[in-house]
């Protein structure tokens, strides 16, 4: 599927609302519908307008811990219309791997809970609880139960020969006290036990959210999430457009240093911007434009003029520096001979994110550092 897409340019216009220009929205859940049992504050009313636009709503999880119909019930809490088939999970998505590699009645070894023990049902696998079963498989998905017995049978099994999936590798999880470790720590405890690595379901990987597409019947999909490493990363990885809102993890400071390819399409504080066009940026002699704002990069530092609202000002300035962070080294001015031979001169690299600073213009268009 992702090579029959491609995602389109970070950064990117649209002259209509979102919720009109692409039919499903694939939203992740921590960070941009709720944080810890809350929902992010409007994000259920604004939903429920790009709902009504005729846009689909999608929620897409790398967290495997829960069923879809869980999840549901969670988000119908937040007065959202969802059933379970709104919900795809990443243990629906590593289900659908074992089913494609294994007949239907397969013992499969979940080191989990009820999410991948569901999933795999769904999926007419037979989930077992021991390696005495003699499992074709293990699948590992992050469970607050999750245990060393669990972890230890789960490296006995892949030793003996079974297969090895995991859910995601997201190092942490959010919780209403914090960060705590996600399911990527347990699985980098199996690895040390079993030298392999596992097939990866969830995002980044393509799995969650190409069987995502499928499910949801997308035609025109845009991936909604907070991480850049998972969520917008992840669009590139099926070549679909994405839309960064700032109501989680990463910040403005974090998208100026993204590489390539967890460079969003668009950027919105919320989900409001379903509801709304996106402006582009025009870019001319070094100077990146955007509404009422210019910025452009002068001695590692971004420089920014101008008016507006705060998002188009971090637009232009995102623009100038990832513009400036891709140039091509400039070439050095030739030196004068020396010892009747010439030195021949080191292009100047192109500066380095985190050598350009941006406090200043963020400050200047009304986003605090």
């Amino acid at each position: 599927m992702s090579a029959e897409r491609n995602a389109p340019a970070p950064l990117s216009a649209c002259d209509e609302p979102l919720a009109s220009r692409y039919d499903v929205a694939l939203l992740d859940l921590d960070g941009v519908v709720y944080v810890g049992p809350d929902p992010v504050p409007d994000a259920p009313e604004n939903l429920r307008k790009a709902s009504k636009e005729g846009m689909r709503i999608g929620y897409i999880t790398n967290n495997a811990s829960r069923p879809a119909r869980v999840v549901a019930e969670h988000l119908a809490s937040f007065g959202l219309e969802v059933i379970a088939d709104d919900v795809v999970t990443s243990a629906q998505a590593a289900a659908k791997l074992v089913a494609n590699d294994f007949p239907q009645g397969s013992p499969v070894l979940v080191v989990g809970g009820e999410g991948l023990y569901s999933a795999l049902e769904e999926y007419g696998m037979n989930p077992v609880r021991s390696s005495d079963s003699h499992p074709v498989a293990v699948v590992q998905g992050f469970h607050p139960e999750v245990n060393w017995v669990m972890l230890a049978d789960g490296a006995h099994a892949i030793n003996e020969g079974a297969k090895w999936y995991a859910t995601n590798l997201d190092l942490t999880i959010p919780t209403a006290a914090g960060m705590a470790p996600g399911n990527g720590t347990l699985v980098q405890a199996i690895r040390a036990a079993v030298g392999v690595d596992p097939i990866v379901a969830g995002k980044p990987e393509p799995p969650l959210l190409e069987t995502s597409i499928e499910r949801l019947e997308a035609k025109r999909p845009l991936m909604i999430g907070d991480r850049l490493d998972s969520d917008i990363a992840g669009a590139h990885a099926v070549g679909i457009a994405s839309l960064w809102v700032a109501t989680g993890v990463n910040d403005p400071h974090d998208l100026a240093r993204a590489p390539k390819n967890q460079r969003p399409t668009y950027i919105a504080p919320g989900l409001g911007a379903l509801a709304e066009k996106q402006p582009g940026v025009t870019v001319e002699g070094g100077k990146h434009t955007c509404e009422g704002w210019t910025a452009e990069v002068v001695d590692n530092a971004v420089s920014v003029k101008g008016e507006g609202a705060p998002y188009d000002g971090l637009r232009a300035i995102l623009s100038a520096v990832w513009a400036a962070v891709d140039a091509p080294p400039k070439p050095a001015a030739k030196t004068a001979k020396a010892a009747g031979r010439s030195r021949r001169p080191l292009p100047k690299p192109a500066p380095t994110p985190d050598s350009i600073a941006i406090d200043a213009a963020l400050h200047r268009v009304g986003l605090e550092s």
